[in-house]
């Protein structure tokens, strides 16, 4: 017993869900760094003995995969293998009181915004001077900021202001700052994300300032990508796009999460915007930026989308060519105002018709990627795998979208690095590129 209680803790943190999380969890191992405790995140070490999980809460899929987690450690706890587990995260804020009912062997859960309390649990203390410093759990050439949490909207399908509150933007200096102390640590690229980054700085300057953030962000010396995430397209500030044309360190990208193509169910998810409006915002963006690359999501299966619905959002895919698409089926959450609706569409059906966007979705993107065999383009290069490094042109973000692919029997290049890569070959969704 004694032996026990002389071993130094081991925490391992565990990621679920989306980039958001990320950071949350990149923020909780600095934190415990910063206070003298070794932290690890997703080790494969078998001696850490401490376990936080950080869930995901979103939709079913996703509550599914963390509560089956939370079952893998509290059954290596009960077998000796760890000695606490603890359970942060969305899913947690929003089922607090059923996940302490249903797995009481977990330690403690906390809420999104618990730092503080789940410090203690280390007998640790917040250090606000690790405000903007953060430790990366990737390589260090790209990094997410979150400018925002939280969310004011009240689209119908959505729990996220369930699980983060409201919208809570950082100030511009505290953002400055952070960018820095990532530059002078080998970040180049920075990809903005919140909830809802087009409401930044209604709270905080009393007007939307994304565009002036931007700016201030594209000012800080090393940073030579800034890519901007999660932007929803009702009262859209244009002058962003002004700014991302004149700063050539701002990628011509765009994650715009349009969610329908039906003015009757945008109306439903109370999207507070037509079919109209949303076209009519592209091609103003498309305008002024033609070679933009605009990346957006689209739900299948919401409440109110009959055969009809769904038709007019193939003719809008079709019609608006999108660059870059996601598409989801919809997930019938409770305390949602879409849960008073009937969620009548089978299973099967939703699946289908994503199916079907992502197949006319497949030729746009592989006439797309046909244009750009022969050009040249700048690449960031973010590891090596299956014989290729594999890259990414401004027009693709982390994960979600396309790839560069170079040949490594043929060229070196350096993971974090950019080279000029001229492109050889397109599939649907990869390029082929040699080193020019």
């Amino acid at each position: 017993m004694k032996a026990k209680t002389l071993k130094k803790d081991k925490v391992n943190i565990i990621t679920m869900g989306c980039s958001k999380n990320l950071v949350d969890s990149e923020v909780l191992l600095t934190q415990l760094k910063g206070n003298g405790i070794e932290a690890s995140h997703e080790s494969n070490n078998q001696d850490n003995n401490i376990i936080i999980i950080n869930t995901c809460g979103f939709i079913d899929n996703a509550k599914q995969e963390s509560i089956d987690t939370i079952l893998q450690y509290v059954d290596a706890k009960e077998r000796g293998l760890v000695d606490k587990v603890y359970v942060t995260g969305c899913l947690s804020q929003r089922y607090k009181d059923d996940l302490e009912k249903e797995i009481p062997q977990v330690d403690a859960y906390f809420g999104t915004r618990d730092l503080p309390a789940l410090l203690k649990k280390f007998k640790a203390d917040y250090k606000h001077e690790l405000v903007g410093e953060r430790l990366l759990t990737h390589n260090a050439h790209y990094a997410y900021m979150k400018i925002s949490e939280g969310c004011d909207r009240p689209c119908s399908f959505c729990a996220i202001p369930l699980m983060r509150g409201g919208h809570v933007s950082r100030p511009i200096e505290e953002l400055v700052k952070e960018a820095q102390h990532k530059a002078a640590n080998g970040t180049k690229e920075l990809l903005l994300i919140a909830q809802d980054s087009t409401y930044y700085g209604l709270d905080l300057y009393k007007r939307r300032n994304l565009a002036d953030l931007m700016r201030a962000l594209s000012d800080v010396d090393g940073i030579e990508w800034i890519r901007l995430h999660y932007a929803f397209p009702t009262g859209f500030p244009m002058d962003v796009i002004e700014v991302m044309k004149e700063r050539p360190n701002i990628c011509n990208y765009l994650d715009i999460p349009l969610q329908h193509g039906s003015t009757s169910v945008l109306k439903t998810m109370r999207r507070g915007t037509t079919r109209e409006k949303q076209e009519e915002l592209i091609h103003s963006i498309r305008d002024i930026i033609p070679e933009i690359a605009i990346r957006t999501t689209l739900i299948t299966g919401h409440p109110g989308e009959g055969e009809a619905e769904f038709q007019e959002m193939v003719d809008f895919v079709e019609r608006m060519k999108f660059e870059r698409l996601g598409v989801f089926t919809y997930s019938h959450e409770e305390n949602t105002h879409a849960f008073t609706l009937e969620d009548s569409t089978p299973e099967e059906v939703k699946q289908q018709r994503a199916n079907h966007l992502m197949e006319i979705q497949e030729q746009i993107s592989y006439d797309l990627n046909q244009e750009k065999v022969g050009k040249t383009f700048k690449v960031l290069i973010d590891k090596k795998e299956n014989g290729y490094f594999v890259g990414r042109t401004e027009y693709d973000s982390v994960e979600v979208d396309n790839e560069v692919l170079i040949d490594a029997s043929k060229h070196y290049c350096r993971i974090g690095d950019f080279v000029e890569a001229k492109i050889t070959e397109a599939t649907e969704f990869d390029l082929y590129g040699e080193v020019v």
